[in-house]
């Protein structure tokens, strides 16, 4: 240690000031490049790209957590040797983002048609320069170990490269294509949506009955519909081919009301005959299985509405009207003809946009799709064979599959200014499409030079789709890409399993021949403290900067990630951000203390092997499982049992037990003694913060620069490993039997009122030859934690006539009180723990006499339980003897 850094040793204050803290150590990570890839050459790799946020405002907790326990992975495995790479960068979000300047825009009176699409997109430019400031002050103030020097965006230079070469290769292979369809149109933002960003909700509708006349006059038929504006758009009436009721009708005509079209009553087996009337109308524009029907029939495919939602002229007298206006008139108009002859109250599924809110339309449009299937096979195949990612937990490998299995084609094609444009051009004189890596400037087929661009621009889940690759370098064989690609997990919600990462994983495939991650680590959403899910409606969002700001952002951390199960949402609670800030508190005054006695020692002068004490034995063999245990939870992903483990290690056996123990020699005159415990406690503390480091990066590197130590930084420091050597049993052995003699004296102390200033004469009878050498070996911290006045230990100990009395394990303990007890009650205290052992000596019989559970459970389980009923059974026997004595 330098003569700087024993300087800072007696400077540490004597409280944390997170915001000092974080201010500084996040510029020095960033100034000294810590977190750059790239820097262990001959090291094995560790990759994760960043899920993109939107540039469309601030980060929110869900994305603190989804943050957070990827930079846990990160740090570790930095602080194993690898070379990690944690790649940012942000998504240009194209509806989002569009939506949010338009608001904007619209504040201001005026809209994006007014400016044109060139001006539009400049000021797009500055929105994403502005919140992607935002987000990077956001991923500092969270202390997020990321290489900026490989941040992407999902419009830059490069992926803007990747997108054309996907779009282009794919349509060359016939399995991009142009054409009619019914898609989910958003009537608010103006663009298709795919079947993945429509949400569905229970509304409170209605079902109306309708008769349409035949055309020969001889009858009608009833048909039922929740949306009857659509029925100016219906090109037939479709029945089941077997419906006998309907059967002499198939091929006649009815008439249209109020449009007075003849459409002609069909048979398809799309019709289920029991349900309703059995008789269905058919709108081929307006509904995806009517235009399926219509194909069939070669049905005309009439629209009856704009893109704004409004009635167009094929609507006839309701021209102009709103699609909710439509309605009421048009119902109106209906009861007044006759033709409604019931309305009932309907619940049922209505999809709205997931961007605008906006019900969604179906509507007929020529848009962009992806064919599916080919490349789903292909996704399936690899999952089913063994060679997919691992999902964790593991069901979400069903949900996936599922899903690919039943996949219908992308639309990807959005009625938008923000967002790759779509690399097609039409020639304005013969028509002919190109669809080209390059702009085209002169049409190959005429040789025009009149070409326009497809206004359109791709999904903004398309760009995202190649993100694991794309951000690497491909299509280009970059040294990033053969380096640290595939990547090593993907760490994300499970609301987006089908946005998103069902289309990394095919995409991935096709244009890699590998998947692009081994692992997806799927966790939760936040929740609020009763349940509910966030929402700007509620009010009850949590921004992390402000948590940050008044508890630390090591405090948010440690309790988002190890409240956090994988696949489960979690409540946020702030009494549980408090709980982890004062456990940052208690870091940082047991390190205190520590320091405050380590003046002058150098890490030079660590030396654990010399002659230790059972509480230095103890405390390290400790460590050493803590740090086994810790890892392979880590590499499971169970961030909240190794949040479990570091708490019990550090609040309980470092803090409680050891550094008290620490007290006898620190304070004591033996230099050799001092010197061995100053030595344990700077090697175990230093390795305890590197544990802590990746859920508490800031209090871990400011402690861990105060204490002796070796390198520029914790976040560089090696990852403590398991030693054979630090393995004690006896250590453990001997500490759980002075833990229990102390905890016994303060509990009998307690009991009775007698303070622990006070000091009390202790007996201890040993029971047997091991436990008297343990007591007697470790007499210094019974006598000085006991607080006795004389202490007696022995194997044929007498009990005492007058004494407050108990059992554990090996031994009996008594407290001779004369003056501060009352027999009586001390007797009666007796009798209440014989019954407290009555009941765990009959419930562990009962388990024994078990056959069920003798026969499935494993050997080890029923020798514990076997023990069990040994101890408790020696415990009542003692207890019992106790009670004859005092009575006696």
């Amino acid at each position: 240690m330098t003569e700087n850094e024993s300087k800072m040793t007696a400077e540490m204050p004597t409280t944390y000031d997170p915001k000092a803290a974080e201010q500084k150590w996040y510029k020095y990570w960033i100034d000294n490049n810590f977190f750059q890839a790239g820097q262990r050459p001959d090291a094995e790799t560790y990759t994760i790209v960043i899920p993109p946020p939107n540039v469309t405002g601030m980060l929110h907790i869900g994305h603190a957590l989804d943050f957070t326990l990827q930079d846990i992975l990160v740090r570790t495995k930095r602080m194993q040797g690898y070379d990690t790479l944690w790649l940012p960068g942000t998504d240009h979000a194209g509806i989002a983002t569009q939506t949010k300047v338009e608001q904007k825009l619209r504040e201001q009176g005026i809209s994006r048609y007014d400016l044109g699409r060139e001006k539009f997109l400049e000021q797009v430019w500055e929105w994403k320069d502005q919140y992607a400031n935002t987000i990077h002050e956001q991923w500092a103030k969270m202390g997020l170990s990321l290489d900026y020097s490989k941040e992407r965006f999902t419009l830059d230079e490069g992926l803007s490269k990747a997108v054309r070469e996907v779009f282009v290769k794919l349509y060359n292979k016939g399995l991009i294509y142009r054409g009619k369809y019914i898609i989910n149109w958003d009537p608010v933002a103006r663009t298709a949506l795919s079947d993945i960003e429509v949400e569905y909700k229970e509304v409170q509708g209605h079902l109306y009955h309708l008769t349409y006349p035949l055309k020969d006059g001889s009858g009608h038929i009833t048909v039922a519909t929740t949306r009857p504006e659509t029925m100016l758009g219906d090109t037939a009436v479709a029945v089941h081919p077997e419906d006998e009721r309907y059967s002499h009708l198939i091929g006649q005509m009815l008439v249209l009301p109020f449009v007075g079209r003849e459409i002609p009553i069909i048979a398809d087996e799309y019709v289920e005959k029991d349900f309703g009337s059995g008789a269905v109308k058919i709108t081929p524009a307006h509904d995806p299985n009517d235009f399926e029907v219509g194909l069939r029939h070669n049905l005309p495919q009439i629209t009856v509405m704009d893109e704004s939602g409004k009635m167009n002229q094929q609507a006839g007298p309701y021209q102009g009207l709103d699609r909710t206006e439509c309605r009421k008139q048009i119902v109106k108009d209906l009861q007044e003809a006759g033709i409604l002859n019931q309305i009932e109250d309907h619940v049922h599924q209505v999809g709205h946009s997931e961007r605008s809110g906006a019900v969604v339309e179906p509507y007929l449009s020529t848009q962009w799709f992806v064919k599916m299937k080919p490349l789903a096979e292909r996704a399936i195949e690899a999952q089913k064979s063994g060679d997919g990612v691992n999902f964790v937990p593991d069901r979400f490998d069903k949900i996936y599959l599922h899903w690919i299995e039943n996949v219908r084609d992308w639309c990807i094609s959005r009625q938008l200014w923000w967002g790759h444009r779509i690399p097609a051009w039409y020639c304005e004189s013969c028509g002919e499409l190109h669809v080209a890596y390059e702009d085209v400037a002169v049409c190959t087929k005429c040789g025009c030079t009149e070409l326009r661009q497809d206004n359109d621009v791709l999904d903004t889940w398309f760009s995202s789709a190649l993100w694991p690759f794309s951000t690497l370098g491909w299509p280009d064989t970059t040294e990033d890409l053969k380096r640290y690609y595939p990547t090593d997990v993907l760490v994300t919600g499970y609301d987006i399993i089908y946005f998103w990462v069902a289309r990394m994983i095919f995409t991935a495939l096709e244009f890699t021949e590998e998947i692009p991650f081994k692992d997806v680590l799927m966790h939760g959403l936040v929740r609020d403290a009763d349940g509910r899910k966030m929402s700007k409606s509620l009010g009850n969002g949590v921004d992390p900067l402000d948590v940050i700001e008044q508890y630390g952002a090591d405090a948010m951390r440690y309790m988002i990630s190890t409240s956090s199960t994988p696949g489960q949402d979690l409540r946020f609670r702030l009494e549980k951000v408090e709980q982890a800030r004062n456990f940052a508190n208690k870091i940082w005054n047991a390190s205190r203390f520590a320091l405050m006695n380590l003046e002058g020692f150098t890490y030079d002068d660590i030396d654990i092997t010399g002659d230790l004490k059972t509480a230095d034995r103890f405390i390290l063999h400790r460590l050493n499982e803590t740090s086994r245990d810790i890892t392979r939870l880590i590499d499971a992903y169970e961030f909240g049992e190794t949040g479990r483990l570091l708490y019990n290690f550090i609040w309980d056996d470092l803090c409680d037990w050891y550094i008290e123990f620490a007290k006898l020699s620190l304070y004591g005159e033996d230099e050799g003694s001092k010197k061995t415990t100053q030595s344990v406690l700077s090697f175990v503390l230093d390795r305890t913060l590197r544990l802590i480091h990746p859920f508490m990066p800031f209090i871990s590197e400011e402690i861990w620069q105060h204490l002796p130590h070796s390198g520029d930084t914790i976040t560089l420091a090696a990852w403590p490993k398991f030693d054979a050597a630090f393995v004690d049993d006896l250590a453990v052995t001997e500490m759980n039997t002075l833990m229990d003699i102390i905890r016994t004296v303060r509990n009998i102390r307690a009991e009775v009122n007698v303070p622990m200033s006070k000091k009390v004469e202790l007996i201890i009878k040993a029971g047997d030859a091991n436990v008297l050498n343990i007591i007697s070996r470790n007499e210094e911290y019974v006598k000085r934690f006991c607080n006795t006045s004389s202490f007696q230990v022995g194997i044929d100990m007498p009990a005492p006539d007058k004494a407050m009395s108990a059992v554990i394990t090996g031994a009996e303990l008594y407290l001779p009180l004369a003056g501060l007890i009352n027999i009586e009650e001390e007797i009666v205290r007796l009798e209440k723990e014989v019954q407290l052992l009555d009941s765990e000596v009959d419930r562990v019989e009962k388990k024994l006499s078990n056959q069920g559970f003798v026969s499935k459970a494993p050997a080890k389980v029923i020798e514990e339980e076997r023990a069990k009923q040994a101890d408790y059974s020696d415990k009542r026997s003692k207890v019992l003897a106790r009670i004859e004595e005092l009575k006696g």
